[in-house]
């Protein structure tokens, strides 16, 4: 759980937010934090999971700073998240990285890359990293197929593991039951909150990001990273069933189904997390928590250069910059999925959990004992 100074912070506030619930038609954390009386270390952990950092609850408050009730439930729920986070890291000792994000993110993507380059150029050698390699198969020719899929298979599993792990201690602490896991109800309204982003429509208006003016660019931003992830996602999947039941092996045409749907998603990723990070560069930093924002800005940064490197491999795959870029998109790949479980992308497994938690209290609004 949370250090205790945090949790207490946000008892503190919650307690207050209750008392007067201006906010509670924003979001989902304030319907969830008016069925409780009492707030424990799993209530506000949960709560903290829920919010979506709108920061509309900041704006309209009347007790934000300089009152004297220093009321600021943005900053102080994204402290809980990223203490989340680093508690619920599996295995623990990696939960050194949320503390230096940014870096821990730059210094695993270069050295991915000095691997993956530097055991390519040993084992190849020049004359087939920086040659010309057209047709199918090229790929292969320049990084063996084993040498692709076997690394790539072992870091995506050891990566679910790992968020698997701490998501099921994160719903096990916040009360969480078995029975409540196999719920489809509750499974299908996550997923239409989650896949609509819901909380970050403000009712219409947008949220209030970067400041405190209404706006929906977060909200689509954040779409064009989803859908585009997907979209790669469907790529891959559409790549590997031609490779291994259809025997066609990469590189395949510009107009392949593989292909269009690795470019649209890859563009749409590339705009959604530059314009993220646009945004974040120019938000408020009142509502904001350093770390969280540290953890942001890593995630997103490996993103782009991921699509990025992805983007430029395919335009250039017959020239002789074909290996490098190969190598190099390579390396961010690796460095993405190695590094997905110790930062922001764990957001993704926990929102989803207290999602969720949140559609079995909207059918059941009894919770415990409080």
């Amino acid at each position: 759980m949370p250090g205790l100074e945090v949790l207490r912070e946000a008892e503190r506030q919650m307690v207050i937010c209750n008392a007067c619930r201006y906010c509670e038609g924003f979001c989902a954390v304030f319907p969830a934090m008016e069925r409780r009386r009492v707030f424990t270390a799993a209530d506000v952990t949960y709560l903290a999971n829920l919010c979506f950092d709108c920061r509309a609850c900041y704006y309209a408050c009347q007790y934000a700073p300089p009152h004297e009730f220093a009321i600021n439930v943005p900053q102080i729920l994204s402290a809980l998240r990223t203490e989340t986070y680093r508690d619920y890291t599996w295995p623990g000792i990696f939960g050194r990285f949320y503390r230096q994000s940014a870096r821990s993110g730059l210094v695993v993507s270069l050295i991915a890359i000095a691997i993956v380059f530097l055991l390519t150029l040993a084992w190849q050698g020049p004359e087939v990293l920086f040659s010309i390699h057209r047709g199918e198969g090229a790929f292969y020719r320049v990084v063996p197929y084993l040498a692709m899929v076997l690394p790539a298979l072992a870091i995506t599993l050891y990566g679910v593991g790992a968020l698997a792990v701490g998501t099921v201690r994160f719903w096990r602490d916040t009360r969480g039951s078995l029975r409540q896991v196999i719920s489809p109800s509750a499974f299908w309204k996550a997923v239409e909150d989650a896949f609509s982003l819901r909380y970050l429509d403000g009712g219409g208006d947008g949220c209030n990001y970067p400041d405190e003016r209404f706006s929906q660019s977060r909200r689509w931003h954040h779409h064009l990273v989803f859908y585009g992830f997907l979209l790669a996602f469907a790529s891959t999947t559409t790549a590997a069933i031609y490779d291994h039941f259809l025997h066609w092996q990469a590189p395949y045409p510009f107009f392949s189904v593989p292909v269009l749907l690795g470019t649209s998603g890859g563009i749409m990723m590339v705009i959604g997390t530059t314009g993220l990070l646009w945004l974040k560069a120019k938000a408020d930093r009142a509502p904001a928590e350093r770390r969280m924002l540290g953890m942001d800005v890593a995630f997103l940064v490996i993103l782009n250069l991921t699509n990025v490197t992805g983007l430029a491999l395919l335009a250039f795959r017959e020239t002789a910059a074909m290996g490098t870029l190969l190598t190099i998109h390579l390396g961010f790949v690796a460095a993405f999925f190695v590094t997905a479980p110790y930062g922001k992308f764990a957001h993704v497994w926990y929102r989803y959990a207290a999602l969720v938690r949140n559609a079995i209290e909207r059918d059941r609004p009894a919770v415990g004992g409080h």
